[in-house]
């Protein structure tokens, strides 16, 4: 993002302002260094809630974060705000992601690892979520499908973000991959969109069974599946999880 940062020493006091990130800093065995973390940072759940929450990804405690004097902040540029970033930069070392691809998020891991002197076990992380997505096995041919995140109003997956690589991946061609990142989309569209696979994400809003019959009555010709959200969404060590829970979805559907 034309950001440099320079740390004169390995960062011994780090606040974390993206979930995913804030597991693969956990995984990388720096729970000893981490000071700081969102409100929706749940993962490790036995360890996070020793931790200080400096607010949600989108609105920071700036007056908390100063109290724990950080040394290294790592931000995401979809996740945050460009403001709060902006006023951290000023004070901090802010060390930003941007993730679209797999591939980013192998890089990022990396430089984390580098960024926090965990160049190994960064590296073990990497080579292990890479093996397990070699072994994914897309469906095929390719299933139309959409991908939902939020209701009232209906809100799905575009282009140009992470979840669309996943779908990829698991050879779900986006039905809205011609619409920006995540689009409001009415009933009329999701209809002449004709998904032969609907998947109704777990978060950010928590769809359940009962929300089946609605889309089903939209496009009756579907299947309706929920999913797991993180599954899809969160790039950093919670994708060594990743490709088997997405070769059972595929699984399903040759059913």
């Amino acid at each position: 993002m034309g950001h440099q940062i320079t740390l004169p020493q390995l960062p011994q006091r780090i606040v974390s302002l993206v979930p995913s990130q804030t597991e693969l800093l956990f995984d990388l065995g720096l729970e000893d260094r981490i000071v700081g973390l969102t409100k929706f940072c749940i993962h490790p759940s036995d360890k996070v809630k020793k931790k200080t929450i400096v607010g949600g990804t989108k609105n920071f405690k700036l007056e908390v974060i100063d109290e724990l004097q950080p040394d290294l902040i790592i931000g995401n540029k979809e996740e945050n705000y460009e403001a709060g970033i902006a006023q951290l930069q000023e004070k901090y070392p802010v060390w930003m992601s941007d993730i679209y691809t797999l591939e980013d998020t192998l890089a990022m891991i990396s430089q984390v690892g580098q960024l926090t002197g965990t160049e190994a076990k960064a590296q073990e992380l990497s080579q292990g979520i890479a093996a397990g997505f070699c072994k994914l096995q897309p469906i095929e041919p390719a299933i139309p499908a959409a991908y939902f995140i939020w209701r009232k109003p209906y809100m799905a997956v575009g282009s140009d973000n992470f979840i669309d690589h996943m779908l990829q991946r698991c050879g779900f061609r986006n039905v809205f991959a011609d619409q920006p990142r995540y689009p409001e989309i009415s009933a009329k569209q999701l209809q002449a969109a004709n998904p032969q696979l609907i998947l109704l994400s777990s978060e950010p809003y928590p769809f359940q069974e009962k929300h089946f019959a609605e889309f089903q009555a939209i496009c009756p010709q579907a299947k309706v599946k929920i999913v797991d959200g993180e599954m899809f969404s969160w790039y950093g060590s919670r994708l060594l999880q990743a490709p088997e829970y997405l070769q059972k979805i595929i699984k399903a559907l040759h059913s």
